[in-house]
């Protein structure tokens, strides 16, 4: 199916679009709100700016596709394949990409407020979004990502990995406004990790891992360290 026949067919009232193929194609400011790309191939494309709020990307591949400024506001992405994306100052304000692949992903910028990143693969992603609220990345596996000046403050990290994750000057810090919103990293491993800076202010670490973790200059007021494995491999009582 050609882009043209896609955007014809949309203005004309058709929204299901599942398992099209669309290698490499070019959707640059379209409205496609609330369509269904579900189990599609948009290996390549670049589908910068367009609008696919309350679209569904089930099972989608999307890798190497370009994203930027892309609004994803409240899309069902469950289980994409978002390999070597970018989704660079994208809105995924609500998103849903549980499970999903986001192996060496971008996400400089991106709005994730309140999205469900849980059990996803971040594996050496560039993962430095803009959220401002509650985003759930309970389980994701950050092994090695660039979490580096990050704004996770309030992030649900609960059993994440962090394994040689870099979070140099990161702010994971629980804020005034969201007081009630704690980054929770309970049962965290963060083994080797650069914590160097970062700000964990208010956080959650009961019985995380830090084993081997630079935390050079980390902001540790008022943290929760029950349990936690400490740099120098002791245990906190």
């Amino acid at each position: 199916m050609e882009i043209s026949e896609i955007l014809k067919a949309y203005q004309e009232g058709e929204r299901n679009f599942a398992q099209v193929k669309l290698l490499e194609a070019e959707i640059l400011k379209e409205n496609l709100s609330s369509s269904d790309f579900s189990r599609s191939d948009l290996r390549q494309a670049r589908l910068g700016r367009t609008n696919f709020r309350h679209s569904n990307f089930t099972e989608a591949d999307l890798s190497e596709a370009i994203l930027w400024g892309t609004d994803l506001s409240e899309a069902m992405l469950f289980q994409v394949l978002l390999r070597d994306a970018d989704l660079s100052s994208a809105k995924l304000i609500k998103t849903n990409l549980e499970k999903a692949n986001l192996i060496k992903t971008i996400f400089c910028g991106a709005n994730l407020t309140s999205a469900n990143l849980s059990n996803s693969i971040i594996i050496d992603g560039d993962f430095r979004p803009n959220s401002e609220q509650q985003t759930n990345l309970t389980q994701a596996n950050f092994s090695n990502a660039n979490l580096s000046y990050a704004n996770l403050s309030h992030a649900l990290l609960y059993q994440a990995n962090l394994n040689g994750a870099k979070l140099c000057r990161a702010n994971l810090s629980m804020g005034i406004k969201y007081k009630n919103l704690p980054t929770d990293l309970t049962n965290a491993s963060l083994c080797g990790s650069d914590l160097s800076y970062a700000d964990l202010t208010g956080a959650i670490l009961v019985n995380a891992n830090l084993e081997g973790a630079d935390i050079t200059g980390t902001i540790l007021k008022n943290v929760n360290l029950q349990g936690a494995i400490m740099p120098d491999g002791s245990k906190n009582q």
